[in-house]
């Protein structure tokens, strides 16, 4: 198998090799985010582990290509690109649908006999856990609001109307993907699962976020961490401390 093929080079952002690393990191990022939010973890983590962040289509290089507005379908999509990764173990974080996203990966994975090394879900309750949610049928302007109450956009860019209509076509797809996602009942994973959750996030509770238990046959931990939704961004340093004590017997 060969890294170097097109369809991997647009789905897969390597800020930092790490080829001698024994243990990689695929990361899934958030409705409207980037492979780029996850540049600060490769920069942290390299050489010790070789991250690999996800990038969606319709954003930033990938902007003219229209979004996928469906969970199973763009995970499909996803682990195309990634099954030419996973000559060496292969472990999974995502945040928020990123989290979902990586469920729905590592079920592929799971089926192609190559199991991910770990499970990290951040954000993002389990999926029997379901809300009535229509953020994607709001206007603009209800976008734009639920971003800022979540906190995970960068101000510059929620004041920027030219950097508003960039992105808000990408964050709508991927709310309308999270929003009508329908799990499918399955079998366990096999893999360990770490589960993150910050302690005031108006997305899960942690009881929301303690029901992954029942989605893994594996070794499973629930971490509670203070914060709200970005929770990741103040506690930085001891996740990644963390994701690093679990990878190392990977």
């Amino acid at each position: 198998m060969t890294h170097a093929t097109i369809d991997s080079a647009r789905w897969i952002r390597r800020f930092c090799a790490a080829p001698e690393s024994p243990v990689q990191l695929a990361c899934l990022p958030h409705a409207g985010g980037s492979a780029t939010y996850f540049l600060p973890v490769a920069q942290a983590l390299s050489p010790a582990i070789d991250v690999l962040s996800v990038q969606y289509p319709g954003r930033q290089d990938r902007r003219a290509e229209p979004g996928v507005d469906n969970l199973q379908e763009l995970a499909a999509q996803i682990y195309e690109p990634l099954r030419a990764w996973a000559e060496r173990p292969l472990a999974l974080f995502g945040h928020s649908m990123g989290a979902t996203l990586a469920f729905e990966v590592a079920r592929l994975m799971e089926a192609d006999g190559v199991p991910p090394a770990h499970l990290f879900l951040s954000g993002r309750r389990a999926p029997t856990r379901t809300r009535e949610e229509r953020v994607h049928l709001l206007d603009d302007a209800g976008l734009v609001a639920e971003l800022r109450r979540l906190d995970g956009t960068q101000s510059e860019v929620l004041e920027d109307e030219e950097l508003l209509r960039m992105v808000l076509d990408a964050v709508r797809t991927d709310y309308r993907a999270v929003e009508t996602y329908v799990h499918r009942p399955g079998p366990p994973l096999e893999s360990p699962m770490t589960v993150l959750v910050g302690d005031a996030d108006p997305t899960t509770t942690l009881e929301e976020a303690q029901a992954w238990r029942d989605f893994t046959r594996g070794a499973f931990d629930l971490r509670v961490f203070t914060g709200g939704h970005f929770f990741l961004t103040a506690h930085q340093t001891e996740i990644l401390r963390l994701i690093t004590a679990r990878l190392s017997t990977a």
